[in-house]
């Protein structure tokens, strides 16, 4: 374990079990709480003990970066100050005095865990040495998304979402959450923001990967699953903590574009299915879910103002805290108050239906909304301004602090923040993750089809050894199952790997998002059909979101989809070594215009669908491993 003991503040503990320690770094010991008392009074009495400015530092969460040799980022100076990848952490954690981070990038689990040793070093160093709540986006799937996602080199490797909904085993999900579990506690992750209880109702949306399909009931058992498998039964030192997302469910955006940018702002009801949206989100309430994300969309056609949902009190108050009891913590999407730049290009806030307010006022809105905790932001003097000013009571802010310190205290942070940097190096990736991941991916792919027009017998499984020409697949890893030749003409089977389509976006963080049209160009379509034109060709694609295949399903032998899975989890499925149990997690339209004429709000509307909700074949035969 990384050691650096002078930074760190000496406690004592009385024969009473009064606990001291030098909160000012000036030799006199004071009296710190007491961790044998009772949580709720000892956040009472460290709430006590706060200045405002310190109270003010825990009700924002932004993102950090992390160097790969595990040492903390510090800026050059004259890094632009509007760019929150260039924050300094010593800034915001000594000089701001936040301890609530998103980590952003990544580093082998070792250098992380000494990251997170260096960190929590540091806020030991503040006056009342709170220490750091480190989040985080998912980590343990194939997709890479500046503001979704972060694939993780050294994490086991899992299939996203609907890939775990198109298997449907709820103990699957539990597994595969209690190891992300396991190997966030071991660098030091103790918040997850996941997962997503919003539903893929409507296909063009970028972000149907991150959900557990488009049927609420499945997404339910899912999510709670989920949720059970972070937290354990009971919030506790050997949990992560849930953030689940976003409430009130995020999927029906108007025309699937997404509410990170102005154009996608709007969530529409047109089949007035607003209900149908909550079922999951009930779901992670009885799985206790610890905290709680609203998304940037503004509701529009609802009995609910239409503003973003962060600043959208009936939603926050009147909804979660009102109708659903929900008492833990609630923290925006992040940046819903300041503009900022992504790689140089600019970035708005998304403070829809509140862009002509103020930072100051939009702060002010949030918090009377009912939010604890503002993401993506560092701008603890806002709330100080407000406060003094009268704007928002000592009493509002008190309560969200209280809430934010219990949840330290309940995970333990307070007892030990620490990691060991061997343990981590020791259980992350390690063989029992890595192959229970391996086979999740396997049993996830979706076989659509497996027999060519009028041919009598299925083509899968393929038979060790056959001559196989590939595109999109390592031929090394072909060439451990079959012999693999240049030219289709050569070949028995072809094996080509695609992605669903999209449209290119612009700059800066939309392209990132894979948006826009579901259907391929005739330019895509033709190296692939060709290909099936001159031999039997099996077709995978990588379904991030609902693709239209009308061409692709009639001109291929066999059509599998994927959701994230490996080369090497393919091709076990091909050969016969592993069995594919996947079943759609939401439907396949049959043409752009049947997905145009949906509802947003409504799963599964487009009528004549090229493949239903839940429709999937199972080979008949397999060979052993």
């Amino acid at each position: 374990m990384t050691k650096t003991p002078a930074a760190r503040p000496r406690t004592l503990t009385a024969p009473d079990g009064t606990a001291f320690r030098d909160l000012n770094g000036n030799g006199v010991m004071e009296p710190y709480e007491n961790p044998r008392l009772p949580v709720g009074e000892r956040v009472a009495d460290l709430l006590r003990r706060m200045t405002l400015e310190e109270k003010t530092g825990l009700l924002f969460q932004t993102m950090i970066t992390i160097n790969a040799d595990g040492s903390l980022v510090e800026p050059e100076p004259g890094a632009p100050d509007d760019d929150p990848m260039c924050a300094s952490t010593s800034a915001m954690v000594t000089g701001k005095l936040m301890n609530h981070f998103n980590l952003f990038g990544a580093a082998a689990p070792r250098r992380m865990a000494e990251w997170n040793n260096r960190l929590q070093d540091l806020a030991a160093t503040t006056r009342l040495g709170i220490p750091v709540t480190i989040s985080t986006d998912p980590r343990h799937g194939f997709v890479d998304n500046l503001a979704a996602s972060v694939h993780t080199e050294g994490f086991s490797l899992w299939p996203e979402p609907p890939g775990l909904a198109a298997i449907g085993d709820e103990e699957l999900v539990r597994r595969h959450a209690d190891i992300v579990r396991r190997e966030y506690l071991a660098v030091g992750i103790r918040l997850a923001l996941h997962p997503m209880a919003d539903l893929a109702t409507e296909p063009r949306w970028p972000r149907v990967l991150g959900t557990f399909g488009s049927d609420a009931e499945v997404a339910a058992r899912m999510v709670g699953a989920y949720i059970r498998g972070l937290q354990g039964e009971i919030l506790g030192t050997s949990s992560i903590s849930a953030m689940t997302k976003h409430f009130p469910g995020a999927g029906p955006q108007l025309g699937g574009e997404d509410a990170h940018f102005p154009y996608g702002r709007e969530q529409v009801y047109p089949g007035d299915n607003f209900d149908y949206h909550l079922i999951p989100f009930e779901a992670a309430f009885a799985a206790g879910t610890s905290q709680i994300m609203p998304y940037y969309a503004m509701p529009v056609g609802t009995p609910y103002e239409e503003i973003g949902f962060g600043f959208n009190k009936g939603i926050i108050t009147g909804l979660l805290r009102e109708k659903y009891g929900f008492d833990g913590i609630v923290c925006t999407d992040w940046g819903l108050v300041t503009d900022a730049q992504i790689f140089g290009a600019p970035f708005p806030a998304r403070a829809w239906g509140a862009e002509e307010l103020d930072r100051l006022t939009r702060v002010e809105r949030i918090i009377d909304a009912g939010a604890d905790q503002l993401g993506g932001e560092a701008a603890p003097e806002l709330i100080v301004e407000l406060v003094r000013s009268g704007r928002v009571t000592t009493e509002r802010i008190d309560a969200s602090v209280a809430r934010l310190l219990r949840e330290k205290f309940i995970l333990g942070l307070f007892d030990n923040p620490y990691v060991d940097p061997d343990a981590a190096a020791r259980i992350c990736g390690n063989r029992e993750f890595t192959a229970a991941g391996l086979a999740a991916q396997s049993r996830s792919i979706t076989i659509l089809k497996d027999r060519p027009q009028d041919a009598p017998t299925p083509v899968l499984p393929l038979a060790s050894g056959i001559r196989v020409y590939v595109q999109g697949i390592d031929p090394g890893i072909a060439g451990q199952y079959a012999t693999v030749v240049a030219t289709p003409e050569e070949a028995d089977v072809a094996l080509v790997r695609v992605a669903a389509p999209c449209d290119e976006r612009t700059e800066g963080i939309e392209t990132f998002f894979r948006a826009g049209r579901l259907h391929f160009t005739e330019d895509e379509l033709r190296p692939v059909l060709d290909t099936a034109a001159a031999v039997p060709t099996v077709v995978d694609i990588f379904l991030d979101r609902p693709a239209v295949i009308p061409e692709i399903a009639e001109h291929s032998a066999v059509l599998v989809a994927n959701y994230g899975a490996s080369d090497t989890a393919l091709l076990d499925v091909l050969f016969g070594r592993a069995e594919a149990e996947g079943r759609l997690p939401f439907e396949l339209s049959r043409s752009t215009e049947s997905v145009a004429a949906g509802h947003e709000d409504v799963p599964n509307d487009s009528g004549d669908p090229l493949f239903p909700y839940g429709h999937g074949l199972r080979l008949t035969s397999l060979t052993q491993r």
